[in-house]
């Protein structure tokens, strides 16, 4: 069984400032899973913490084969009982896409965190000016896990693709690095 967390933050152009980013500040950290999830292949716990509805958390599970990875931007291959979890391109205006990208490996029992942020456009045209943005705290086992397994213990792998979003200097993130 494959579990995924992604925990989402959203939020407009009009809050860029920092007194909203305090309000915002680590609401994408994981939550403790949904007690009941469906024993399928695949189990995808998603998290929004939209700031239209005053950064209220809105759940949903689905479950079902691999195919429920590309809901939250992931591809899994398995080799043996080694997984392996991919990025998809995504509709991100910034960062662009550069095409799929290996985000880990993971041995049975083993957690990866993959954390994000983008611009996104409300329209599919390039000259709308309307952006929204987010940031993603996604994690992934290769196994059944306990329901706080995402909130009280460090991750295998960590991927940080983090970037600055709104101009100026770069983020100290991009990092991938091994835990333990």
């Amino acid at each position: 069984m494959i579990t995924i967390q992604r925990v989402r933050v959203r939020w407009s152009a009009a809050s860029r400032g920092a007194l909203q980013a305090n309000a915002r500040r680590g609401l994408d950290s994981p939550v403790d899973l949904p007690a009941l999830l469906p024993g399928s292949e695949v189990a995808v716990h998603d998290v929004l913490a939209d700031e239209a509805t005053g950064y209220a958390r809105h759940e949903e599970v689905s479950y079902g084969g691999v195919e429920r990875g590309r809901d939250v931007g992931l591809w899994f291959m398995s080799e043996g009982s080694t997984l392996k979890v991919d990025r998809l391109p995504g509709r991100a205006a910034y960062p662009a896409d550069s095409g799929p990208a290996r985000l880990f490996t993971l041995e049975p029992g083993e957690v990866g965190r993959y954390r994000a942020n983008f611009r996104l456009r409300f329209a599919a045209c390039c000259c709308d000016p309307s952006w929204y943005y987010e940031t993603w705290s996604v994690h992934v086992s290769n196994g059944r896990v306990e329901a706080d397994r995402f909130v009280r213990g460090e991750p295998d792998h960590d991927v940080d693709k983090r970037v600055h979003l709104y101009g100026g200097s770069i983020r100290s993130g991009g990092r991938i690095r091994r835990l333990g």
